[in-house]
């Protein structure tokens, strides 16, 4: 790790509290120029860092942080291993990159992610420090073909732990996305490598907007909804982290033993857009109908002028149809 990366996250740590650290006690504290303090500080809000400077008072973030605690997290978690680490390209592409040498339930976590990846390649923003970024490798002996499915059980385990944590507004997307007042609020990357007739190695990652700042507006191209808007009262960071991968361990092992069945009676209430119109974009081809919920294989029901019709691939993107 860089010295310039050391001081970069130094220079967080001290701005955390939300209150004023002048240009001159800052670099006397990480033994540099003011100037040098200015260009780190240009670094963290490329970062997403909302940090502001006042004449003769220094510089202050917009509002408090919690920075993930990963000694906390490892005494209150019951996984294998988990790696907090502030900086990353993404927590998804990290576990991918160490599959062989991770017991299954291996976590990674993140302040910030340079290259954070949604569905289908597309980014997805990641400011330091307001969101959670959350990945698992979970190896599944049963193989590929029985993965399907999966981001299903994962985003109704973490909707259903946001409602016991005080979030009970919070609505499942088919297929990977969580909503709050039909915004998003948070999505789920569910990856794979293995052959048919060996295990399957997964990597389930999730990104969930906490306390966003609306100065990231211009680089997201759909509403969002943070979880301090939908959570009261709001759990510390750690917590949330700590109880997220909680259930998504549990998830994972119900899912082992009872497949998608053990949502199917949970998904009518938790559906986001169930009995509203919908339209189904197919790369060039849309389809409008009525959304009625999943069948036993996790495809999408839709209702076109009373025929019904199972919509089930990598490719389909769920939008309301206004």
């Amino acid at each position: 790790m860089s010295s310039a990366h050391n001081a970069r996250l130094t220079l967080i740590d001290r701005l955390s509290d939300g209150e004023f650290h002048s240009g001159e006690m800052l670099g006397d504290a990480l033994g540099m120029s003011r100037a040098a303090i200015s260009k780190h500080i240009k670094v963290l809000q490329s970062w997403g860092l909302d940090i502001y400077r006042v004449q003769g008072k220094g510089y202050c973030l917009s509002q408090p942080i919690e920075l993930l605690d990963d000694v906390w997290l490892r005494e209150h978690t019951d996984v294998p291993a988990l790696s907090a680490i502030p900086v990353i390209d993404s927590t998804n592409q990290y576990l991918m990159e160490r599959v062989g040498q991770l017991a299954s339930g291996s976590v990674c976590l993140a302040e910030y992610q340079q290259q954070g990846r949604g569905r289908r390649g597309r980014a997805w923003e990641s400011p330091f420090g307001s969101n959670l970024y959350l990945s698992m490798y979970w190896r599944l002996d049963a193989g590929p073909a029985a993965a399907m499915g999966l981001s299903l059980v994962v985003g109704v385990a973490i909707t259903k732990a946001l409602h016991e944590l005080g979030a009970p507004g919070v609505k499942v997307k088919w297929p990977n996305d969580l909503y709050y007042q039909d915004k998003k609020l948070a999505g789920i990357l569910v990856e794979m490598t293995g052959q048919t007739g060996d295990a399957a190695h997964l990597v389930i990652g999730m990104g969930l907007n906490i306390g966003m700042g609306a100065h990231l507006n211009q680089n997201i191209d759909q509403p969002w909804a943070r979880l301090a808007e939908a959570c009261h009262p709001m759990p510390s960071r750690n917590t949330l982290a700590a109880t997220l991968i909680a259930r998504l361990k549990d998830a994972l092992i119900d899912y082992e033993q009872h497949g998608l069945s053990s949502i199917m009676a949970d998904w009518p209430k938790l559906d986001n857009f169930i009995d509203r119109p919908v339209k189904l974009l197919m790369g060039d081809r849309e389809v409008r109908g009525i959304e009625r919920g999943i069948d036993e294989h996790g495809a999408l029901l839709l209702d076109v002028e009373g025929d019904i019709t199972p919509y089930l691939g990598g490719e389909i993107s769920l939008r309301r149809d206004d």
